[in-house]
């Protein structure tokens, strides 16, 4: 069994930023992830996504994203720069390592892999995130439904919904983006238990990030994922406010052939696309204590609460909005790398100050 000093689980954005600042401060470290290639879950993003934040506020520590500052990068450049920057900072990253347990011992913990190897560290940095466990709520007559039901997470592009209706669920980015992009092909409904809201990409020719920068609000917890409004150019709006894409409230039941809808009426329908976010992929860590009944973390600020050297990176509103994005991992990572050094300092084995003191800019 591999002893080290830090052990990170996921190699999406979150646990190559942390990568990053435990190779400046020289740790001894190994970065597990479940998939075949660094990234997390981008590479299973549908084709058309677009960040809705332009470069300059989508770099991970250390490297800047490429392209123009204000320009949006799609899906591939994401996936592009998460390989590229793995690469570039020699990041020690096991591919095909899927966490399936982690217990906690006297000096440390042990982590458990599909493939059967095990890993033991004096500190364990989680940095899964949320986009490896889709959510999908449950309706009344869901399982009996014979159309088409997926999760966003598994929608590419609209080639196989030509000529079908299609209701999309939600009423984030997401949602708002798959469903006009579906409409060039599809009679599309975008469901939602509350109304879209619009909130200009650029205002006074700055984007939306700026001012959130600007004003603070991105140090704080008020803003979330599911909550903020979407961010648009008018593009969307206008498409749902000429008719192209139906706006509707939430379905009550699933019929064995469409949905029905509050007012009674039943409308058929191919396929339910539901937009509704992700949950927590942190399921190996049952057992520990760190997970109450609703699967949410005890930590505070990316340090679990009553488990020494158990620390966390890159999950929402962790400590603020940016939390869970690229350009917030950094600094969370940076916020915990303290903590994980004074641990290790303390662990037996680790050695003098002098040795793991390091430097960093």
């Amino acid at each position: 069994m591999k002893t080290l000093q830090t052990l990170v689980i996921g190699a999406g954005q979150a646990g190559l930023a942390t990568g990053w600042h435990l190779a400046r401060r020289q740790v001894d470290f190994l970065i597990l992830e479940a998939g075949a290639h660094p990234g997390g879950a981008w590479r299973h993003y549908y084709d058309s996504l677009e960040l809705f934040s332009p470069a300059r506020y989508s770099a991970l520590p250390g490297r800047r994203f490429p392209g123009a500052p204000e320009h949006y990068p799609g899906r591939d450049e994401v996936v592009a720069y998460l390989d590229d920057y793995a690469r570039h900072f020699r990041l020690p990253v096991r591919t095909g390592a899927r966490v399936l347990h982690l217990t906690r011992e006297a000096h440390g913990f042990v982590a458990e892999t599909a493939c059967g190897e095990r890993y033991r560290a004096h500190t364990m940095v989680v940095a899964t995130g949320t986009f490896a466990q889709p959510f999908m709520p449950e309706f009344d007559g869901q399982h009996t439904f014979a159309g088409r039901l997926l999760h966003s997470a598994a929608y590419q592009n609209p080639a196989s919904f030509a000529g079908q209706r299609v209701v999309v669920v939600g009423s984030a980015n997401s949602a708002v983006q798959i469903a006009v992009e579906l409409a060039e092909v599809a009679e599309v409904t975008l469901a939602s238990r509350t109304p879209v809201r619009f909130f200009p990409q650029r205002l006074l020719g700055l984007d939306f990030h700026f001012w959130v920068k600007w004003t603070g609000l991105e140090k704080t917890r008020w803003l979330k994922d599911q909550g903020t409004p979407v961010l648009d150019s008018g593009h969307y709006r206008r498409a749902l406010a000429n008719g192209r894409v139906v706006q509707r409230s939430l379905f009550t039941r699933f019929t064995t052939t469409g949905v029905v809808w509050p007012d009674g009426r039943e409308d058929q329908c191919d396929a339910v696309i539901f937009a509704t976010g992700f949950r927590p992929f942190v399921g190996f860590l049952e057992g520990l204590g760190v997970l109450d009944a609703h699967q949410h973390l005890a930590q505070r600020n990316g340090i679990a609460r009553n488990i020494p050297g158990l620390f966390f990176v890159g999950f929402p509103r962790q400590r603020n909005f940016a939390s869970a994005t690229l350009r917030g991992v950094g600094e969370d990572a940076a916020f915990i790398l303290p903590h994980v050094l004074q641990h290790l300092h303390a662990a037996a084995g680790y050695g003098s100050d002098a040795e793991t003191r390091g430097v960093i800019s």
